[in-house]
Order: structure tokens, then C-alpha cells, then sequence
């Protein structure tokens, strides 16, 4: 019996969606390559990883431009409606994350640069003791979120999304740390900057990564959970089960 043109056109968008969501997992994966191999750079105090960090932060724009490109593509053609409409438009989004993720990890590895490029003084341990625990953290909630999006697994986001307080909290910790480092050695002020900018960078990645873990939870229940303290988050992404 011959395929009717009507189910040819419907398996060939169902290969367009699958395609799409798989150039978004794609980039995700090198995104957190970026985060690790900026971390890694940081620690050997490696400038030379570090420029290629900030190097192919490129890749990724080109990425999202291509994803972006493919889902209005997508909507003009095939004009989809109810879930095929709603993993498009959670596609989109996510990609936004995943790219100013990877500027954040560019932003360490230029911070790596300037700490460790030329006659500067690194900075001690004591100023670095927040960076490894914040960048673990990071790491896994991001490698969480991209898990959560290839299972579409609502519980593995929602525990994504209660990370992103934890991290906050380390943040806050390591903030107050700097300041008082600066206050009882303004020698080390130029270090402790440039820390900072290294936990905040960090810290917004966890952000970022919170942001995923909605959009995933949007895509499996069709709930807008964004804007919303963690306990209603759970209730109304987990209402129906």
C-alpha cells in the first residue's frame, strides 16, 4: 500500500523536529565543554586552553544562528500547532541559555588570561577556594539539564532547578569572603576582582542552567512555571502524574 503524501510530509516534519531538538543537545554538549576546559585552563593556569576557549565561543554563536534559523523555518513551513509548536518555541529558548552559558564560560577563560598572562601575580589558593566547589556545582546542573532534555524527564528538572538556590548560596558565601580578603589586604584587591568575576560568571550559569530546567518543564507539561518560588514549582510541574 503507497504512503500517502499527507504521512510522507508528517514522518518528514517528525525528522525536521528530531533534528532540530538534536543540533540543540549537540550544542549544548560542546557548551559544557567550554565550561570544563575554561575551568581546566583556569586551574593549570593554561592561557594558551584558555584563548582557545574564548576562540571557539564562535562555534557556538554559529550554532544558535543555525538553530534559530531552522525553527522559524520550521513554523513558516509546517505552521504546527499544540506540542509541535510548544517544542519549537522551548528549543528556542533554551538555545539562548545555552549560548550567554557560553559566554560565560568565555568570560572565566579571559579571566584566565589576565590573571596568568604576562608578570602578574596569580592569586592564592585562599582567594581561589570557592571556584572549584562553584564550577562543580555548575557543571552538573548544566549536564543535568541536558539530560533532563534528551529523557524529557520533568523530575530531573525540577532538582536542576533546586540547585540553582544552592549554588546562590555559595556565591553569596564567596562574595563575602572576597570583600573581606580586600579589606584585610587591599594588596589583593586586583586578585580578588578578578575572582569575582570568575564566581559571578559561575553563578550565572546556574542561572542559566534554572532557565533550561523550566523550558523543559514547560515542554512536557505545557505549565509556564517561570517567576515562581521553588515549592509552587514543584506542585504545579509535578500536578497530573
Amino acid at each position: 500500500m503507497p504512503i500517502s503524501h499527507d504521512a510522507h510530509t508528517v514522518k518528514q516534519f517528525d525528522v525536521q523536529l528530531a533534528n532540530l531538538r538534536n543540533l540543540v543537545l549537540e550544542m549544548g554538549g560542546l557548551v559544557e565543554d567550554q565550561i570544563q576546559n575554561a575551568i581546566k585552563a583556569l586551574n593549570d593556569e593554561d592561557v594558551s586552553a584558555a584563548r582557545e576557549v574564548i576562540a571557539r565561543d564562535q562555534i557556538i554563536n554559529g550554532m544558535q544562528v543555525k538553530t534559530d534559523e531552522d525553527s522559524v523555518n520550521l513554523i513558516a513551513l509546517r505552521q504546527p500547532l499544540g506540542s509541535d509548536l510548544r517544542l519549537i518555541m522551548s528549543l528556542s529558548k533554551i538555545v539562548t541559555d545555552l549560548e550567554r552559558i557560553g559566554d560565560e564560560a568565555e568570560k572565566i577563560a579571559r579571566m584566565a588570561v589576565k590573571t596568568y598572562d604576562g608578570d602578574n601575580n596569580p592569586p592564592s589558593a585562599k582567594l581561589l577556594r570557592d571556584v572549584a566547589p562553584m564550577a562543580k556545582q555548575a557543571t552538573t546542573m548544566l549536564h543535568d539539564c541536558l539530560d533532563a532534555l534528551a529523557r524529557l524527564n520533568v523530575e530531573q528538572a525540577i532538582e536542576v532547578a533546586k540547585g540553582d538556590d544552592e549554588l546562590d548560596q555559595e556565591y553569596q558565601a564567596a562574595l563575602r569572603r572576597l570583600i573581606t580578603y580586600m579589606m584585610e589586604d587591599p594588596r589583593t584587591i586586583g586578585q580578588a576582582i578578578n575572582v569575582l568575576f570568575i564566581v559571578k560568571a559561575l553563578e550565572r550559569i546556574g542561572d542559566h542552567a534554572r532557565n533550561i530546567a523550566e523550558y523543559i518543564i514547560y515542554l512536557v507539561k505545557g505549565k509556564d512555571v517561570r517567576h515562581i518560588n521553588m515549592e509552587t514549582l514543584v506542585q504545579d510541574a509535578l500536578k497530573g502524574e
